[in-house]
């Protein structure tokens, strides 16, 4: 059932967004009751547009390299959270590629969850000075889920990058465990002295 719905976030970005939209001004509503819903969802999105234009640029690139195509994508995610390694070359190379991204892309992750503590903390810490007991809880659970969901979550997403990351680099390469090299002869077959079928090879003086 998971695996299902991610796959279709995958495939429609626009449909994570409107969910992600819905979810903040819902806990916004129930933090701050009695504001207008119109007025805290036009401020959700307006807050959210540097995000949404890095997050559709990761995305644009993302699909590129993945073929172009939503529907390639999300199938590269479903094989790198099942740990199911690609048959073909071409689907290996741009897995290969997609780990690539994201495990450098997360590479100052430690430092970055630092920052999150710092600010979600000072934020609460700031809200219970400022306003009232109902806010300074709400704030305070949605920065335990948060910060909950970012070490988990994260660490579970790095553990699987660098597992695939390690199972394609013992899958064989683009030429096939049994192929031999352009120019090179096969198994038992003795490499060829430059005579053609039939014509003896340069006699000894």
């Amino acid at each position: 059932m998971m695996g299902k719905l991610s796959d279709v976030l995958t495939r429609h970005l626009w449909l994570q967004v409107v969910l992600s939209w819905l979810a903040a001004t819902a806990v916004l509503l129930l933090i701050y009751p009695g504001r207008s819903v119109p007025a805290v969802l036009a401020r959700v999105v307006i807050t959210s547009v540097g995000g949404l234009w890095f997050a559709l640029r990761i995305r644009s690139r993302e699909k590129r390299a993945s073929g172009g195509s939503a529907a390639g994508l999300a199938d590269l995610e479903r094989q790198l959270r099942t740990g199911e390694v690609p048959a073909d070359p071409e689907r290996r190379e741009a897995l290969r590629d997609l780990v690539d991204r994201r495990l450098h892309r997360t590479r100052h992750r430690g430092a970055a969850l630092v920052f999150l503590f710092l600010l979600f903390g000072g934020v609460v810490v700031l809200t219970a000075l400022t306003a009232g007991p109902r806010q300074t809880l709400g704030f305070g659970l949605l920065a335990v889920v948060f910060l909950t969901w970012a070490v988990v979550g994260g660490g579970r997403g790095q553990r699987r990058f660098r597992d695939m990351r390690d199972l394609l680099a013992a899958a064989p390469d683009s030429s096939g465990p049994d192929r031999p090299a352009p120019g090179s002869a096969g198994p038992g077959v003795p490499a060829s002295n430059g005579a053609g079928p039939g014509r003896p090879g340069p006699q000894p003086r």
